[in-house]
Parts: C-alpha cells; sequence; structure tokens
C-alpha cells in the first residue's frame, strides 16, 4: 500500500461479500499477524466499501487501510471525497484512496467517456475538496463551481492515493498525482520490472522538463517538484487450502472476474 517506503511491504485484501460483523475481527486478525495493510475492493454487485473499512478502522490501531478501488462514474469525486475523509478520521491517519477505472460498468448502462482524463480530473478533484480549496476547478468532466467546499474539519488533505491500472498512458496521466499503482490480478514479479521501468522514464522526462523551465503551470491535485517515488502494488489472487486441487480450481474461478 501506499508508503513511498523501499521497504517490501505485505497487504491482505477481502472481497465486501461477508455480514457486516465480520469486518472487524477480520482486520484485528489480519494486524495480529504482521500485515502491513487491509484493503477492501469495492466491485459492482458487491457492498461499497466504505462501511466495512469503518468497521475495520474502528478495530485496529497500526495497519493501514484503504479501497482498492473506487471508480468515479458510479461515485462522485465529491462522494469519494467525504467518505475517504470519515475513513480516516475513523483510523486516526491510516487511510489510502484507491481509484480506477471500474469494471462491469455496462451493467448499469454506464461507458466512461474519455476515462483518461476522467481519472485525472477525479484525483485533481478529491484532493481539491480535501484541501477545503473553494477556488473553482476547470474541468472537463469533474469541474467544481468554487465558492464553497466541505464543510467540516478534515485529518488529512493529503491522503494517500492509488491508481489501479495496468495501462501507461493512464500512469503517466496520473502519475504527478498518486503515492502507488497497483496492477490487480497477477502474480508474475515479471511485471514488477516494466512498470519500474516505465516509472523511471516518466521521472527522467519529468526531471528534463523541470531543468528546461518548460514545466509551466501545474494543473489542480499535482503535488509539484520534481517527480517523487511511486510504489508498485502488486495484486495476486491466493487461495490457501490443504486440497491443492480445490485452491486451484477456486483461484482459476475468482481470477475469472477480472479477465475480459
Amino acid at each position: 500500500m501506499p508508503s513511498n517506503s523501499t521497504l517490501r511491504q505485505l497487504s491482505i485484501a477481502f472481497q465486501t461479500d461477508k455480514p457486516l460483523a465480520a469486518y472487524g475481527p477480520l482486520a484485528a486478525a489480519a494486524e495480529s499477524y504482521g500485515f502491513d495493510a487491509v484493503t477492501v475492493y469495492n466491485d459492482m454487485l458487491y457492498q461499497p466499501a466504505w462501511l466495512p473499512l469503518l468497521e475495520m478502522a474502528r478495530a485496529t490501531q497500526r495497519i493501514t487501510l484503504g479501497v482498492a478501488a473506487v471508480n468515479p462514474f458510479t461515485c462522485h469525486p465529491i462522494n469519494i471525497a467525504g467518505n475517504i475523509a470519515l475513513i480516516d478520521e475513523a483510523s486516526n491517519g491510516r487511510a489510502y484512496l484507491g481509484i480506477a477505472r471500474g469494471g462491469w460498468l455496462d451493467f448499469v448502462g454506464v461507458t466512461p467517456r474519455r476515462p483518461v482524463t476522467a481519472l485525472r480530473e477525479a484525483m485533481a478533484c478529491v484532493r481539491h475538496l480535501l484541501r477545503r480549496d473553494p477556488a473553482p476547478l476547470p474541468g472537463e468532466i469533474f469541474p467544481l463551481a468554487g465558492g464553497d467546499s466541505l464543510r467540516w474539519n478534515i485529518l488529512r488533505p493529503d491522503i494517500p492515493f492509488l491508481l489501479g491500472t495496468w495501462g501507461e498512458q493512464t500512469i503517466r496521466a496520473c502519475r504527478d498525482q498518486i503515492d502507488a499503482i497497483k496492477i490487480g490480478g497477477s502474480a508474475n514479479p515479471d511485471v514488477i520490472g516494466h512498470f519500474c521501468r516505465m516509472l523511471e522514464f516518466d521521472a527522467e522526462a519529468q526531471r528534463g522538463r523541470e531543468e528546461e523551465g518548460e514545466s509551466g503551470r501545474r494543473g489542480e491535485g499535482e503535488r509539484g517538484g520534481l517527480a517523487r517515488p511511486v510504489d508498485i502494488v502488486i495484486g495476486a489472487v491466493s487461495v490457501v487450502d490443504e486440497d491443492g486441487d480445490a485452491a486451484r480450481r477456486l483461484a482459476r474461478r475468482e481470477v475469472a472476474l477480472y479477465l475480459p
């Protein structure tokens, strides 16, 4: 999960298909076993992530927790900002926010318009709101009229952002706003080198622009300064069972949910 650390961290993710009362004990158990973070999904037709995360926040003291991921097409950035701010407050500053294009949107007749631009603008919009900035925020998809903002104190305006994607164009468009990228549905360590090279190439390009004075005015939500480290999170669907054949069958079934 987002840490900007050179250390490897281990997290565990839960599907939101459980009784609400189960999430707190699950997170507490993960914390007791030494996991660094707990994630809940936010998949279409499963429970929304926010109440499970609230239960987890109340039941833990140390572990990082967040959603991976919410999409801005079925949950507007103003609602994303409000919900993650409350989770961060409940956890005393241990939350992170994962944002992705999302899947299964055709089930509700949603076809994202300009998804790369939308993701970038959604992150900028959430950050603008978390900062309680009353200035207008221009945008093609997620503008804010300005003159007002969230009407309560926000614990951390700089809640870490995680971007869920495999797309190089999306990563490069959003890089200056994110603390981590998540490569979902893979257990192949070779992909890490690919994304490290992509991020390093982009960092070199940004440094060149900074040195030549070509960066221009930064968009709202950008962090400013030279390129900062971006963590890489690899999300492997894992099944543990004494019956290896049963474990493999279940793993194939679960992975199939996330394949085209």
